[in-house]
């Protein structure tokens, strides 16, 4: 592989298909914040704001400000979302909404920890972008209430019957080990040393399974596994993306027995999710084996391939495996091939099984603008270092 020349075709797709696109076309110039179901051209088939793509957009043209360059139309798409999240997104105590009508009413309670991650990050790095003292207490509080709710995310909205089948997440200490990172520059140093600590532990000793060699999604809450759906439920992708999060801590933490560990579950997670008779990542699996109870189990998703790639040549750069380099490549191919739109701008995002189109839209509930420019940009960094 050519690391020059593939660098560029990242970078390239990042500021002349990807960036413009959401420049373009979800902007609400009228009433703020961003419109996040677009179709295939781009155009707006539904008005509703979620809060946590609202955050996402917030974030990622924060972040290329900040890092990549100072782009003033960056900046000020940046600012006109946070300014409509800071009016309509919480209840005044900042307990996030999941989502609004275009308006700003709220549609969603505050269920969702994921509105309050992302809303976290994205006054961060716009704290960070523009000095205001007022986006850094946003995200310093929001972080607080996070905390807060470690050990019941969902709160009085929880549809679980306490006490006969208490579960935890493994998303949440993923995410808090990429989020503590974001806003270091406002935590005290024993609050993120506490954090990271947590997190790492969580991640690499309780839900990674040393037996399976796999990440599992759910276990009980004193870190056992739990034979249900929920507790056999894998997400192969979840536990990919987390892997470069743990080799960005092992980095910052200088150890790297963390970063080798990160690359040998990550190894055999390709492994392991990868349909031998299609090609692509699964996006959900059961542990055993049995059928999963989500109907979408055998769809090939956007945001897994693209974290995978990250992850993938974050290893080969940081422990030189050649097989994480192989990796790469292979990904590489099946994501260029499937899910870039080749007549219209941005990425496909939903395929079926054997990697044809399943839904043309280039925005909707889940998909905003955040994997594809965050990982268009961290792959083509790690690539120009190489």
């Amino acid at each position: 592989m050519d690391f020059k020349q593939t660098a560029h075709l990242y970078k390239d797709e990042l500021l002349n298909n990807i960036l413009p696109f959401w420049l373009e076309k979800s902007q609400d110039k009228e009433l703020g914040g961003y419109y996040t179901c677009l179709d295939r051209e781009g155009n707006v088939y539904d008005t509703d704001k979620f809060i946590w793509l609202q955050g996402r957009e917030v974030w990622m043209f924060s972040m290329l400000y900040n890092n990549f360059e100072k782009k003033q139309e960056w900046l000020d798409c940046a600012i006109q979302g946070a300014e409509f999240l800071k009016k309509y997104g919480h209840d005044g105590n900042y307990n996030w909404y999941f989502s609004l009508t275009r308006e700003g009413k709220p549609i969603i309670q505050p269920y969702n920890i994921f509105s309050y991650t992302f809303a976290a990050m994205a006054f961060g790095q716009l704290g960070k972008a523009t000095g205001n003292e007022e986006y850094a207490h946003i995200a310093k509080t929001t972080f607080d209430r996070i905390l807060e709710k470690m050990d019941n995310p969902k709160g009085i909205w929880s549809k679980g019957y306490p006490g006969t089948r208490d579960l935890k997440g493994f998303a949440l200490p993923m995410i808090l080990c990429n989020l503590s990172l974001e806003i270091e520059h406002l935590l005290e140093k024993s609050l993120l040393d506490q954090t990271i600590d947590t997190c790492l532990n969580e991640v690499m000793n309780v839900f990674y399974r040393e037996e399976l060699g796999l990440v599992v999604e759910n276990v009980t809450p004193d870190g056992k596994l739990s034979d249900s759906f929920e507790g056999r439920v894998l997400n192969p992708g979840h536990a990919l993306e987390s892997m470069w999060f743990l080799m960005d801590l092992g980095v910052k933490l200088d150890r790297k027995d963390i970063v080798e560990k990160a690359v040998r579950i990550a190894l055999r997670t390709a492994d392991y999710g990868w349909d031998k008779q299609y090609g692509g990542i699964f996006y959900f699996m059961d542990r055993k084996g049995y059928p999963p109870q989500q109907l979408e189990w055998d769809q090939k998703l956007w945001w897994v391939h693209i974290e995978t790639l990250i992850t993938m040549i974050k290893g080969y750069q940081l422990t030189g495996s050649k097989e994480c380099l192989d990796w790469f490549e292979k990904i590489h191919d099946y994501t260029w091939e499937h899910f870039k739109d080749r007549e219209h701008p941005e990425w496909f995002g939903y395929l079926n099984r054997r990697g044809e189109v399943l839904l043309d839209l280039k925005g909707g509930k889940w998909k905003g603008c955040f994997h594809i420019p965050r990982g268009l940009y961290q792959i083509s960094k790690v690539l120009e270092t190489l």
